[in-house]
């Protein structure tokens, strides 16, 4: 930290798509750091800790670390430090991770954490070990409760199951956002031209984001100074056999070349399964049902 950062209210967490429990949780730190004249930090890490403790086990990520700073950049946080997660500080238990890491890299005052909240070698560090190691070096651990939503408490794993299921009105309120990824559009074959219904290619994200299940999507396009309506083909190309998958965008009443520009796609409702069509007119006049249907959709929505 600065020297003049005198002493923190602090969170930890891999804080995987940055939901309405995290926001929780950011919230009441930055509320405590400034009643008490202290600095409010979140610790984070560059990569999901399961990616170096079990491979195999790793989930797909809801944010990308690019996602994740522009979420918090708006959060109202004093600083937030990205971690890079070894497999040296996975083998630190959680008295070594509050000694080294929390009192005397952060100068933790106070510690704020979710209810579930579980760090060091293994998830030892549970809320009841946290306040023992606070009574013994003079920092306040408090907890957040759960969000709720439907019933049930918002979490990362909740709302990875709906994006694996396609579930995106759920998910969009388990985030307090929907759910997007961001791409540049790519050259495609052409095909969505010659059937009247010109597409934006766009490259899937790497990093290890989690993208939904296939379909067809009502979706919000941002691109250059605009937020646009569309459509968005996700998955393979049954009807062109031996085409390969792709993640094709259709944005409605637009026809301009946005080829290698950067697009941030929104993914707000799935419509329907990918399906096969015997002909190329069976399937262009799906697309039109798919087009009426997204404007009906949009046009409900107030857009």
């Amino acid at each position: 930290m600065p020297p003049d950062v005198g002493g923190t209210v602090v969170t930890v967490g891999s804080f995987d798509g940055v939901h309405r429990g995290h926001m929780a949780v950011l919230k009441e730190i930055t509320r405590r750091a400034a009643e008490r004249g202290l600095h409010s930090v979140l610790v984070t890490f560059d990569r999901h800790p399961l990616t170096v403790v079990r491979p195999e086990a790793a989930p797909g990520l809801l944010t990308t670390p690019d996602e994740k700073k522009e979420i918090l950049s708006q959060s109202g946080l004093d600083y937030v430090a990205f971690l890079p997660f070894t497999r040296a500080l996975s083998e630190y238990g959680p008295e070594q991770f509050v000694d080294l890491v929390l009192r005397k890299r952060f100068r933790v005052a106070e510690l704020v954490i979710g209810y579930d909240h579980g760090f060091g070698r293994g998830r030892e560090g549970d809320i009841d070990l946290l306040r023992r190691l606070g009574d013994a070096h003079g920092f306040a651990v408090d907890v957040v409760p759960a969000v709720e939503s439907g019933g049930a408490a918002v979490s990362s794993t909740r709302i990875r199951t709906g994006v694996e299921k396609g579930e995106m009105e759920r998910v969009e309120m388990d985030l307090g956002r929907p759910y997007s990824f961001r791409g540049p559009v790519v050259t495609g074959m052409g095909r969505g031209r010659d059937l009247g219904f010109p597409t934006a290619n766009i490259e899937a994200p790497g990093g290890g984001k989690l993208l939904p299940c296939q379909g067809i999507y009502a979706v919000r396009a941002s691109l250059r100074t605009e937020i646009r309506s569309g459509l968005l083909h996700l998955g393979p190309r049954p009807t062109f056999a031996g085409s390969p998958p792709s993640i094709e965008l259709y944005i409605l009443d637009f026809d301009e070349d946005i080829y290698g520009e950067r697009v941030r796609v929104d993914f707000l409702k799935r419509l329907r399964d990918v399906l096969p069509f015997g002909t190329a007119a069976e399937l262009v006049d799906q697309m039109k049902k798919d087009r009426d249907r997204a404007k009906e959709y949009f046009a409900m929505a107030g857009d």
